[in-house]
């Protein structure tokens, strides 16, 4: 998004859309400057603080949105999508979010959120001529951001619309894990057959997606990141969504969202979602009460006291090291003492495998289980390669400056 010279040629004279949501911000002190790098980079100190919350960056603190931006440049913006959690990055997971227009600038806001439609409607699809896509994922298959901009990619491959990607970062980027979805547990969840941790920024899923055929072809111009690679550590300045508020959360977030498809709770609904874990019916050295909160209005196992993890005493460090991890994951299944009971429906979508659940109940070890997605592995690694718009590995002059 910094680098103006890069894309605002491109949006000059036409009609813009653009695909965003809370995340897409940038410091205004960066803004042209092609010796500035890409974001806040370095582990965080002890005792790290919450990422700040949607809505709690703008002008008066140093920061532009990209709708701002382009609105006060001249741009000719005719429309605005929004992913899941909505514009402004507040509502629940999965939540239906309304079409609105957005107050500051009047631009209509066409969610993708709102339950009824999964694409836009042909008279929106008409009424501009490029998309610009700046949403900040954080490196995982299941989390849903890179679905909404593969879902306008198709759109506009059928009505000729080229589209630009902002890239930015991927926290997860040095991880690549995990069984590779098994398209036939394809869902909202999961779009593409990837592994859970896959190692790509949105540009880079952007590039395969068209160049695999997994979406129609479309004319793709994607603006990198500049001096980045995905060994980089990268802190987000703002948090991407309502219950992954901590850069620890999204360390843990692989291992954690697992529990979604189980009896287990997560912390939704407690001031640590994502960091901690608990049950019932489970032991541990933590308890908790998941209650209402914002962007948890009806949290999992609500109202009901919780023993478990609390995942905030690993440092930052150490959670950024989990990657993807089935430990914690079997801890609770043994400790909980359900059998099949145990899971839902939605653990297959998240782990995007079938096997993964047989060979728990059949007693297998982590060990044995990771075993299952090595070869699967290897071959996406060299799918992946053909992709890259950056390197694996720390090279002089190659980390994000903040």
């Amino acid at each position: 998004m910094t680098d103006t010279a890069a894309y605002f040629p491109l949006l000059r004279g036409r009609r813009v859309a653009v695909l965003a949501n809370h995340t897409s911000v940038a410091r205004l002190s960066e803004l042209g400057d092609a010796a500035v790098g890409c974001g806040q980079s370095g582990a965080a100190a002890a005792g790290d603080s919450p990422m700040l919350p949607a809505g709690a960056v703008g002008e008066k603190n140093g920061w532009i949105h990209l709708v701002d931006l382009l609105h006060g440049r001249g741009f000719d913006v005719r429309a605005i999508f929004s992913p899941e959690h909505g514009f402004r990055g507040q509502a629940d997971a999965g939540a239906h979010v309304a079409s609105s227009v957005d107050a500051k600038t009047g631009i209509p806001i066409r969610s993708l959120y709102d339950g009824r439609t999964k694409r836009p409607s042909d008279a929106t699809m008409r009424s501009f001529d490029v998309l610009v896509v700046d949403l900040q994922d954080v490196g995982l298959r299941f989390y849903t951001y890179y679905i909404t901009m593969l879902r306008l990619m198709e759109a506009c491959a059928d009505y000729g619309i080229p589209v630009v990607v902002l890239d930015r970062p991927n926290p997860n980027g040095r991880h690549i894990d995990g069984p590779l979805l098994d398209m036939k547990y394809r869902s909202g969840v999961g779009a593409l057959p990837i592994p859970v941790l896959h190692g790509l920024t949105m540009g880079e899923i952007a590039r395969m997606a068209v160049g695999e055929g997994w979406t129609p072809p479309c004319r793709l111009e994607v603006v990198p990141c500049r001096r980045y690679t995905h060994a980089t550590p990268y802190r987000l300045p703002v948090a991407p969504s309502p219950n992954l508020r901590t850069q620890r959360a999204v360390y843990l977030y692989a291992s954690l969202c697992l529990f979604e498809g189980t009896v287990v709770s997560l912390g939704r609904g407690t001031e640590c979602p994502f960091e901690c874990y608990g049950h019932p019916d489970l032991a541990g050295d933590f308890s908790f009460t998941p209650r209402p909160t914002a962007g948890a209005a009806h949290p999992p196992l609500e109202g009901r006291l919780c023993h478990g993890r609390d995942l905030r005493k690993l440092s930052e460090e150490e959670a950024a090291g989990v990657g993807f991890s089935l430990g914690w994951l079997l801890e609770a299944y043994r400790g909980v003492g359900l059998g099949e009971r145990f899971f839902t429906p939605m653990f297959e979508k998240l782990v995007g495998v079938g096997y993964v659940r047989e060979m728990i109940l059949a007693g297998a070890s982590e060990e044995e289980i990771r075993a299952r997605w090595q070869a699967d592995l290897v071959r996406y690694r060299a799918l992946r390669a053909r992709y890259l718009l950056y390197g694996d590995g720390t090279e002089p002059g190659q980390r994000c400056e903040e």
